[in-house]
């Protein structure tokens, strides 16, 4: 069969044209997007009266079985088609006959690519919030048995204050929940109907807009023809959204790697979540967060491969946009993939709290407490403070004692001013309960902190 473009050509195409030329290989992935479109294009169609109910009906029913033949593997992908469009209208035509040709009036490729691109990536963004949903709900979980287990919270990578550990997850989610509202915003904004802009300038038969859009789904049609077919912002969101959350799926991915190393010991990995060595048989590696921490890199490249196809084309729709999908679809898949191991691994982490808290122990995690006692009790200027901090912990350090642990006698030697009281603190969850603003490290205001985070998952 001829290429259904063909009537102005000559002479058929070279073979490594169909190669170079060819999207089919990637967007067939397409095809159910393609077709629901086309559904409801004919369905309008009919409904017009662009053409006849009866023709519409034909046409809904034939690309109903060639959606079957897909999803059934009977369907022969030939390259010579191009596209997934030309594969399916080619196929309907097969099934109907002529009238499968009346398909693709007041349409183009352009306005049909731009429509089921759009469509897969609003419905990727569900699936992906909805495992981000997930993704929060667990840490929550873990982090509800852990308010009063003690870590050392780092600045630097160096030990700085005393935290609790649900504290710590926290703030991951807080950034998760940001890459929720990221992309619940993006599907929010781009849910918008393609379709009806035909190559760039809008179509002369009495289509209605609207009622597509009602059929597929979207919130309304697009603003201007021109825009709409070369408008791929939609695309580039998805892209910066999924790289800004692999991005913190990588920063947490980085710690559990530490955390599970001998050096640290604060937690452990289920062995379904771990690999082993081919050649050391005592090794139990986080394979799942390095390669978390990994994929981060190829979903950056996406990004900045589609900005870059973009950044030069003048309007409105140009060949170089056939490469705006495969950066696309393996991000998606790589964000799909990365969140669905992520969950059950984070769910079957074994936590070593004993660990966590010795870890406190190291680094005079409290020595900011006794700033903070200096000036509040003693009304000394805090670089004074400071100093006279920066004294105990060198005293410590000659004891070989961490500064919580430093006699009351040993603090006083140092400046009569200490009173007492500054037993009271100076132990690590002293220390840590003594951040009450809001948004703070204590064991209370972290509650309040998963609170707000349980009520924000009922609302997502």
């Amino acid at each position: 069969m001829a290429k259904l473009w063909s009537g102005r050509f000559g002479e058929n195409s070279a073979s490594l044209l169909d190669e170079f030329n060819a999207s089919l290989p990637f967007d067939k992935l397409l095809y159910a997007q393609d077709i629901d479109g086309s559904i409801a294009h004919a369905t309008m169609l009919g409904a017009q009266g662009i053409i006849t109910p009866q023709e519409a009906n034909t046409l809904c029913e034939g690309l109903k079985q060639v959606k079957s033949e897909i999803q059934e593997g009977k369907f022969i992908f030939d390259i010579e088609d191009e596209d997934i469009h030309m594969a399916v209208e080619k196929r309907l035509t097969q099934i109907v006959g002529d009238v499968g040709g009346k398909l693709h009036t007041a349409r183009s490729r352009n306005d049909q690519v731009a429509l089921d691109f759009r469509l897969y990536v609003i419905q990727s963004n569900k699936q992906i919030t909805a495992l981000l949903r997930q993704l929060i709900q667990t840490l929550h979980d873990l982090a509800t048995a852990h308010t009063d287990s003690l870590m050392p919270g780092m600045t630097h990578l160096q030990h700085a204050q005393p935290i609790n550990f649900a504290y710590h997850l926290s703030a991951y989610m807080a950034m998760f929940m940001r890459d929720f509202e990221r992309f619940d915003s993006s599907m929010k904004r781009n849910n918008i109907l393609p379709l009806g802009c035909a190559a760039l300038a809008g179509t002369p038969h009495k289509v209605d807009r609207q009622h597509v859009a009602k059929l597929l789904g979207f919130d309304g049609v697009s603003l201007n023809c021109l825009d709409t077919v070369s408008d791929r912002d939609f695309a580039l969101e998805v892209l910066f959204n999924i790289s800004t959350m692999m991005m913190h799926i990588s920063r947490l991915s980085e710690e559990l790697v530490l955390w599970s190393s001998a050096e640290f010991g604060f937690v452990t990995f289920s062995d379904a979540y771990s690999t082993g060595s081919s050649i050391m048989p005592q090794k139990k590696n986080p394979d799942v967060p390095e390669l978390l921490r990994g994929k981060s890199g190829r979903v950056f490249g996406n990004l900045m491969g589609l900005l870059t196809v973009l950044k030069g084309l003048p309007l409105a729709y140009n060949k170089d946009m056939q490469e705006d999908k495969e950066g696309v679809f393996d991000s998606v898949q790589t964000a799909l993939i990365s969140l669905q191991i992520l969950i059950p691994a984070l769910a079957t982490l074994n936590i070593n709290v004993s660990k966590m808290r010795a870890a406190c122990k190291v680094g005079h995690l409290s020595a900011t407490d006794l700033a903070d006692y200096l000036v509040q009790k003693c009304q000394i200027p805090f670089r004074q403070a400071h100093h006279i901090t920066g004294r105990a912990v060198a005293l410590a350090e000659e004891d070989g004692c961490d500064l919580s642990e430093l006699s009351i006698e040993k603090l006083k030697s140092i400046d009569e001013r200490i009173g007492d009281e500054i037993a009271q603190c100076l132990p690590l969850e002293a220390s840590m309960n003594a951040r009450t603003s809001e948004g703070g490290t204590s064991t209370n205001r972290t509650k309040e902190q998963l609170d707000f985070i349980a009520s924000w998952l009922k609302r997502a």
